[in-house]
Formats: structure tokens, C-alpha cells, sequence
């Protein structure tokens, strides 16, 4: 089971990256008074008690981007409610009802997830009774809160972890049987449809030599050795700037929410064509979402003879440098060849994004990588690591707990991260690392020290 995600939105101006700022115990999102300031969603792992939750920043709904950039915000807040768990649906008190907080509201009509609906700016007792009018809007409990005062941060936070999800306490390994989900990705006419109706032995695809045939994403459910996988096959994309149609567009759209319901997500490339721009932006899509993936070099009986695959290899890893994790696979999909083969390590990385290491074994783990390789100083100090423990899988998620999260360089974390990749279960996967600076109240030893 994921992190599950709480994910804060409003019309612009009600102080939303204000509150996330405020839950979060520090300055992440920019704030400020001009509308649209936050464009990206932003996140932050949030611990409160034993719980874990990822607070997600979003865009104002119905702003009007100086950028022109009005549609990428509204995909970003639908991408945003779409992962969510708990929404915070935040208002201004001061301000009162407006109109397009009733155009939020309809937006949240029919989203069946837990909404909690945020007074903001109620800075004083006397202004609780303005907040009364925004039960009109229907949507979830209201709290009164102020960000700028440190008003009522504990009964939100109460309400918040009332309604997340219960943690899943279930073997992993018994999530197998259930459908793998396998979103088929890449430019056009690299072979998708083809692979797609090798799998299902069907012609379930058009498959065509005019680029782009398939504009929507469309599902095929199939068997191999008594496994049920969903194939999502899903539109070839092209360069932005060749994107003029609204098919096109939504073609666009679906590939992505395609990548982001899907269990494993196979990146094809056509061995004859050299990586594109269009194929980066792909890959970095897959890499943003933490999904597992597979390289497939296709139409590989064309080079037989012609190229050692190592070439293509070391093509594809000096091309993708972060993402050297990823499994390479060398396919015919016309005939089948290698096919199943690619399949069968599908099921593989399904499985290592839902394994689970204990903390006993993930501390050891992290004392020998410190003990090894130690942490440069910051300012003379040393940094320190309490404890470490994994929160989630699906992607695998580990937080580490520290005395100061600054001092770890990127390339220290890139260090601990090949540590965890060499040495457990979930080696070919993504894997989120988080660093979290120790509560006053925690008094667990440093790792190392009678741990």
C-alpha cells in the first residue's frame, strides 16, 4: 500500500500553500499574494504519531495563468485528486462565500473520498460565526482554522488521521494473484499494438503502418501460466509542439493516466530509430511516478547480426543515467520472441514493489553503508542517523530518521539508495527515500550505538 496522499485544494488566494506550510512545520510552497503562485503540486511526508501521509500542495482552481499555463495547473489538481486520499478543501473566512468556491464545490461533487472543508483565516474566535455560510457548500466537516495565528493545527490533524485509510497488515506476497496492470508506452509506431495483440493472441489492436492509430488507452485482459495480466495499450505521443489537435491533446492526457494506474510500465523503443525527445519525456513521466519499467527494445530480428546488444545497452543507460535500475529487455513483438520472457519479469517487478524489509534488517543494513562509507561533516558536525524504517510499499518507501537531513548531500543519498538497491529485495524498482529530522520526544539511540 501507498503513502496515502492529502492533498489540499481551493480557488486561489484562501491561503492553501499557507496551510501546507503551517502543517508541515516549514517553508516548502511559495507564498504569496499574487494568484497562481503554485503551479506544480508539492509534497512532504508528514509524521504524525505512527502515522505517515504525504500533504500535497496544489494550484488554485479556476486561475488565470499570466503563463497561459491554466490548463497544466487543472491537470495537475486533477492528477492530485485523483491520488487522493483526503482532500482539504480550503476557504476564506474573511472573504466569505464567493462564487467560484462553489465552483470548487461542484468540482468535488462527485469525488467519493473524504473531504474535510478548511475555514482558513479565521484568525480570532469572533470571526467562527462568518464561517457558518460555507456549510452551504455541502462538501465534508468544517474546521476553523488559522495558519497565520496557529489556530486549531491539532484538530485538523485529528480530523485528517481519522480518515485515512487503515494501513494494510497483510502479507505482501499475497497481492500477487491479483490482475497485474501493464501500461504499454512509447512514440508512435514502435510497435505497440502489435506486441499487444501477440499477447492476447487477437487482433484486439488496429494495427497499422500510419503512425498514431490508437488514440485512446484500451485495456486487454489476458492469461499466461495462469496469471491474469492487464495490457493498457496507449496512444503513440509525439513532440509538444506537433501536438495541434484536441485528440492529440487527450491522447496526451489518457497515455499519462495510463502510466499512472499501472502496476509495471513497459518504455518501448524502436531498435532502428534513435532515442527522441518525446521518448526522455516519457521516461522522466514514468520516473516522476515512481513506476517500476522495462526497457523494450523491439523489433529486435532487424538487427540481428547488425548490432550487439550491448551496444544498445550502453546506448540506453548513458541516455537514462538515473534510471540505471531499470531492467532492459530485447523483443520481436511480431513473432513473439523473448515475449513471454519479458513478461515473466513483469511479474517479477510487481512483486518487488510489494515486498516489505523488516526494520530489524533495514537498520543493520543502513549502520554497515554508515560504517563503511561515513557521512562528510556539516559545519563541523557529523551526521547522525537514529533509525530507518520502511512505511510503504508500491513504491517502497523509507524514512530514515536523523539529527539533520541537510547534512546528506544528494550524492550521499544516491549512495545509501544503491546500498538499498544491492542489498534487498526490491532492487529494480523505484524506491522513495526520505530523511526526517528526530522529534525532541524521540530518544532512540543513533544506529550503531546499542540499537
Amino acid at each position: 500500500m501507498s503513502v496515502p496522499q492529502v492533498v489540499i485544494v481551493g480557488r486561489p488566494n484562501v491561503g492553501k500553500s499557507s496551510v501546507f506550510n503551517w502543517l508541515a512545520g516549514k517553508r516548502l510552497s511559495i507564498v504569496d499574494d499574487v494568484a497562481g503562485v503554485t503551479r506544480d503540486r508539492v509534497t512532504y511526508l508528514m509524521q504524525e504519531d505512527e502515522h505517515f501521509f504525504e500533504l500535497v500542495d496544489t494550484g488554485g482552481v479556476g486561475v488565470n495563468d499570466v503563463d497561459n499555463l491554466t490548463n497544466e495547473i487543472d491537470e495537475q489538481i486533477e492528477l492530485a485528486l485523483e491520488v487522493a486520499d483526503v482532500i482539504l478543501f480550503v476557504v476564506d473566512s474573511r472573504a466569505g462565500l464567493v462564487p467560484l468556491d462553489k465552483e470548487v464545490a461542484k468540482r468535488l461533487r462527485y469525488v467519493d473520498k473524504p473531504i474535510i472543508c478548511v475555514a482558513n483565516k479565521t484568525d480570532d474566535p469572533a470571526l467562527d460565526a462568518q464561517a457558518y455560510e460555507f456549510y452551504k457548500l455541502g462538501r465534508g466537516k468544517l474546521v476553523r482554522v488559522s495558519a497565520k495565528q496557529n489556530r486549531n493545527r491539532d484538530e485538523l490533524l485529528d480530523m485528517i488521521l481519522d480518515r485515512l485509510p487503515e494501513p494494510a497488515h497483510v502479507d505482501p506476497l499475497a497481492k500477487v494473484d491479483e490482475p497485474i496492470k501493464v501500461a504499454i508506452v512509447g512514440r508512435r509506431n514502435v510497435g505497440k499494438s502489435t506486441f499487444v495483440n501477440t499477447l492476447s493472441q487477437a487482433e484486439r489492436m488496429i494495427v497499422s503502418e500510419v503512425p498514431g492509430t490508437t488514440r485512446d488507452s484500451v485495456d486487454v485482459r489476458f492469461e499466461m501460466d495462469g496469471k491474469v495480466i492487464i495490457a493498457i495499450d496507449t496512444p503513440g505521443l509525439r513532440r509538444g509542439k506537433s501536438v495541434r489537435t484536441d485528440i492529440e491533446f487527450y491522447s496526451t492526457h489518457r497515455a499519462q493516466r495510463s502510466i499512472r494506474r499501472a502496476d509495471v510500465s513497459l518504455m518501448f523503443f524502436d531498435c532502428t530509430e534513435r532515442i527522441s525527445k518525446v521518448d526522455k519525456q516519457l521516461v522522466k513521466y514514468i520516473a516522476d511516478n515512481y513506476k517500476p519499467c522495462v526497457f523494450v527494445v523491439n523489433k529486435w530480428d532487424l538487427m540481428q547480426g547488425k548490432m550487439p546488444t550491448e551496444k544498445w545497452v550502453n546506448y540506453l543507460r548513458d541516455t537514462f543515467r538515473t534510471m540505471w535500475h531499470v531492467p532492459i529487455a530485447f523483443i520481436t513483438g511480431e513473432t513473439g520472441k523473448n515475449v513471454k520472457a519479458l513478461v515473466n519479469h513483469t511479474q517479477m517487478l510487481f512483486k518487488q514493489s510489494r515486498q516489505r524489509v523488516t526494520t530489524g534488517e533495514l537498520n543493520r543494513l543502513i549502520r554497515r553503508a554508515l560504517e563503511h562509507n561515513p557521512p562528510p561533516l556539516l559545519d563541523h558536525h557529523p551526521a547522525k542517523v537514529y533509525y530507518a524504517t520502511q512505511v510503504s510499499t508500491d513504491p517502497p518507501t523509507i524514512v530514515l530518521i536523523c539529527n539533520n537531513p541537510g547534512g546528506f548531500s544528494p550524492t550521499y543519498r544516491r549512495y545509501l539508495l544503491g546500498v538499498l538497491r544491492d542489498q534487498l529485495s526490491f532492487g529494480e524498482v523505484p524506491i522513495k527515500l526520505y530523511l526526517h529530522r528526530r522529534r525532541d520526544n524521540d530518544d532512540r539511540n543513533e544506529i550503531g550505538s546499542g540499537d
